[in-house]
């Protein structure tokens, strides 16, 4: 059965290459004779697999040795209140940046577990078209930390710049657009990032912590959720998603192998081009709702003329072995994700049906 155009929006598509490595090694894996499912997770085949993973992601990211690489779980629904929990401590406030849907329940799960408050928002009629600007903020000097939310899945919109905070620690839930290039971890106090958009499959979260806000987080919360206890334990304090950390493994190599997030933000950028190139070159049939300079490369989001245009759209191109395109069930529309593993032949098989598409109307 050939592979389908996945365009999904998490979990989402993987390299092939890293799906054919771990299709090899599945039942065998180097040489134990069983697979990486069935290893302990204190054993020396997994051991190697796990500092392998996290050494892949200090080499892509040059993460600096005075920051932890942590792996957790739960996904990032999952961080909106362990990041409060650690780093909110009593009698302080922290801001957040609202931006999107997630970024709303990330305030509102702080909300639950201590003072916090918006420092900025873009929302109009429960809607979001853009990034604000440094000037709409309103920055607490004193809070305990500064949340964003880098890309929003349902809205389509990414920051292209990052807010000043000057002493204030800078968390970002990265989740939907996580290695879609270089960043400079050294400007941000925490990231964290749900692995099912861009390096692997659900269940597996991805920490980058900067190891003295992790010794100063709350003592008084359960031990499972201090970040300190993963950090003391290198993420084994307990049995951890084995095989998603094996294929983040697999794909992190791959990404190594293939010239790295150079090359991954060269194809990120070429496939936004189509696709944007192609919206707007019919602006009376693709209606784009964001502002140009807040557009994510990772979620595309457009309407068509009608909604029974879109499920045409929707239904037609699945026939033809695209998957994933409608939008959120809160928004409609139509949302193209278009992450690492998704190929720029993808999106210009894709491009080459919006355009038929449209002339037939």
């Amino acid at each position: 059965m050939p592979r389908v155009h996945n365009f999904n929006a998490g979990p989402a598509a993987l390299p092939l290459p890293a799906l054919e490595r771990a299709q090899r090694e599945l039942l065998d894996h180097d040489g134990t004779g069983m697979s990486i499912i069935e290893h302990s997770h204190r054993g020396k085949a997994f051991e190697a697999v796990h500092n392998e993973a996290i050494s892949l992601l200090r080499q892509l990211l040059d993460v600096p040795d005075d920051y932890h690489v942590l792996f957790q779980y739960g996904g990032a629904s999952h961080q909106f209140a362990v990041v409060p929990l650690n780093l909110l401590h009593a009698g302080r406030s922290a801001d957040y940046i609202i931006t999107g849907g997630w970024s709303e329940k990330a305030y509102q799960e702080a909300e639950r577990i201590g003072t916090v408050r918006v420092a900025g928002t873009t929302e109009v009629d429960k809607r979001y078209t853009r990034i604000p600007r440094q000037e709409e903020l309103t920055l607490d000097p004193n809070a305990a930390y500064v949340h964003m939310t880098t890309n929003n899945t349902l809205f389509g919109t990414q920051w292209h710049w990052l807010p000043e905070t000057g002493d204030v620690p800078l968390v970002a839930d990265m989740s939907s657009d996580f290695l879609w290039r270089r960043i400079d971890v050294r400007r941000f106090g925490l990231i964290y990032a749900g692995a099912q958009k861009n390096i692997g499959p659900s269940g597996l979260t991805v920490v980058l912590a900067r190891k003295d806000l992790v010794d100063g987080g709350r003592k008084d919360i359960p031990t499972i959720f201090r970040y300190a206890t993963h950090a003391t334990n290198n993420s084994l304090y307990n049995t951890p998603p084995t095989f998603a950390i094996y294929l983040v493994r697999n794909v992190l190599a791959y990404t190594v192998e293939t010239g790295g997030l150079d090359e991954v933000e060269r194809r990120n950028r070429r496939k936004a081009e189509l696709l944007y190139g192609t919206i707007d070159e019919r602006p009376d049939f693709f209606r784009a709702p964001v502002e140009a300079a807040s557009r994510s490369f990772m979620n595309v989001v457009f309407r068509l003329p009608s909604e029974e245009l879109e499920k045409r759209f929707i239904a037609e191109a699945a026939r033809e072995g695209m998957v994933g395109l409608a939008g959120h069930r809160s928004t409609g529309g139509i949302r193209v994700s278009l992450y690492n593993a998704v190929e720029v032949a993808s999106v210009e098989f894709l491009v080459s049906f919006m355009r038929a598409f449209a002339s037939r109307g």
